[in-house]
């Protein structure tokens, strides 16, 4: 989670406008809030009187939370509200009448942040007393800092760490009592804080740690419980703000905040993966990758080929970690076939091409996990086939072909080629295991074709399992291996063919078991690799 820098914060209360608009407000600021100035002479005496009176009488030592303390500080807060709500309905269009509740009522809230201390004891006495459901009604409250502080409390009290503090026996009582608090917020509050994010002004700093502590709220909450992750999206407009945010040109904490919630709303879930796209997720993530039309090359259609990030390394811990977000949001959304189908038409695969060829080793290997979730399965098909028209597999092999690829093969010439002839011998051995165990499963087709006239495709599979376990597997993967270095260097290829004569073998044996391996992979994916298969047989037998 982001950190948030600590900023000093106002001691006023802000209000907004009230329906019908007076004289008062004459000299208001641009926000419709009265705050410093726009107030007349006596109305800032009033409100001096009443912000010197919040220090008195405080003490500085903290009170011991029983079950007193609580209950009295659940009765303030619920006085104060009312008081509140009887002074606003009173004279609502004369806040020098209603802002000493307004003081008593910010002081009241903020008073149960203590209470994150004790979950135990506070959270089933403040479900109980309907405190919980009088919190969420103020964050509609007219007042936006009131709002804020509530918001805050909600933060505090849904912290990870609650449930976690205190010894073994204490941790068994505080998560109940957090599952409890969560229980009685998920069925209002969701909306309500959404609706806030839109209310408040991210120029003011207040209002920013508005916003910081209303994504907090939904983290911590989708930490207890992640499959709260489904109503979050389906009943509030959260997905089209974040994603809204995360499109801002400058970068700040509630930005890279946005991001990580993103990404945690797609890690699990099917609909809001279909949401995300919905919502032209797919187009606005390319775009934040994205800097303009201006730099696209000729042969590219659209302005989502060129990297914010390409021409330089992101600068700090924070833009890494929002770049890693926007990446990993992307890849969990891209398990679904619709958001493989919005990928490619907004060529998705051009971009992560591209930014294959950077110099940032941190983009070229988000970029390839990225085309590693959108090829991958039967549905990937059609991203596989552009990726190889895009000359994706030149810069994959280009990236793979680096002085740490040079280093791989010198250690399989070194010592006049005796990692190769190791591979060889493993073969050899894995190759009369496998001829072992194919005589018995030969034997046991003769049987079963006896006895029944067929041989079931669960008999074929269980065959297959076994000439896995039996020195097929080992078999794969060595020529696989083999196929690769003798594709890479002429020297090795040489030499595996000299040695494979010795025993009347050649490169066809190796191809052969790849074929093997080919025909034994599903049908719809398999086709996907036709050609990458029939380049390796070009390439190996002339």
């Amino acid at each position: 989670m982001p950190q948030w820098k600590t900023h000093p914060r106002r001691t006023s209360i802000r209000h907004s406008r009230p329906v019908e608009t007076q004289d008062y407000f004459a000299e208001e600021d641009e926000e419709g809030r009265f705050y410093g100035g726009g107030l007349t002479s006596q109305q800032k005496e009033i409100l001096s009187v009443f912000e010197q009176a919040e220090g008195e009488g405080i003490s500085n030592e903290p009170e011991e939370v029983t079950i007193t303390s609580i209950r009295r500080t659940l009765l303030r807060l619920e006085r104060a509200v009312n008081k509140n709500q009887d002074q606003r309905s009173k004279y609502p269009d004369d806040p020098t009448k209603f802002i000493d509740s307004e003081v008593d009522l910010d002081g009241a809230i903020k008073a149960l942040l203590p209470l994150a201390q004790s979950p135990a004891l506070a959270y089933p006495e403040m479900v109980r007393s309907g405190i919980v459901t009088l919190l969420v009604g103020l964050l509609s409250h007219e007042n936006v800092d009131i709002v804020i502080d509530a918001v805050e409390v909600f933060h505090e009290l849904t912290d990870e760490d609650v449930g976690n503090e205190g010894d073994e026996s204490e941790q068994e009582d505080n998560q109940p009592a957090l599952k409890m608090l969560i229980e009685a917020l998920k069925t209002r509050y969701p909306k309500l804080l959404v609706d806030n994010l839109s209310r408040l002004k991210e120029e003011e700093e207040s209002d920013k740690q508005g916003v910081f502590h209303i994504l907090g709220v939904f983290e911590n909450v989708l930490g207890f419980n992640p499959e709260l992750s489904v109503p979050f999206v389906s009943k509030t407009k959260i997905m089209s703000w974040l994603l809204e945010r995360v499109r801002s040109k400058t970068h700040d904490e509630n930005r890279g905040y946005a991001a990580e919630l993103l990404s945690i709303l797609l890690q699990n879930s099917v609909s809001n993966r279909q949401e995300f796209g919905k919502k032209d997720g797919v187009e606005v993530i390319l775009k934040v990758l994205s800097v303009s039309a201006s730099r696209v090359e000729d042969t590219c259609k659209s302005h989502l080929v060129t990297s914010n990030f390409r021409y330089r390394e992101p600068m700090n811990a924070d833009e890494r970690e929002f770049m890693e977000n926007l990446f990993d949001a992307l890849c969990s959304a891209l398990a679904e076939p619709e958001i493989k189908a919005l990928f490619l038409a907004s060529e998705g695969v051009d971009l992560m091409v591209l930014m294959m060829k950077e110099r940032f080793q941190s983009l070229k290997s988000r970029s390839i996990k990225a085309l590693d979730y959108a090829m991958s399965g039967p549905t990937g098909s059609d991203l596989s086939s552009n990726f190889v028209d895009a000359l994706g597999l030149k810069t994959l092999f280009s990236v793979f072909m680096g002085k740490t690829v040079l280093r791989l093969l010198a250690k399989f010439v070194e010592s006049e080629y005796a990692k190769v002839d190791k591979l060889l011998e493993t073969r050899e051995n894995a190759l009369s295991r496998l001829k072992s165990v194919e005589a018995e499963i030969a034997a046991e087709r003769k049987e079963i074709l006896a006895e029944d006239g067929m041989i079931d495709l669960e008999d074929e599979d269980l065959f297959y399992l076994r000439r896995l376990d039996g020195g097929l597997f080992t078999l794969q993967t060595v020529d696989y291996i083999l196929a690769w270095v003798a594709m890479e260097d002429d020297g090795i290829r040489a030499h595996i063919t000299q040695m494979l004569e010795r025993k009347n073998l050649s490169l066809k044996n190796i191809v052969e078991t790849l074929k093997t391996y080919h025909d034994s992979i599903d049908v719809d994916e398999s086709e996907s690799s036709d050609k990458i298969q029939a380049g390796m047989t070009q390439k190996m037998i002339p």
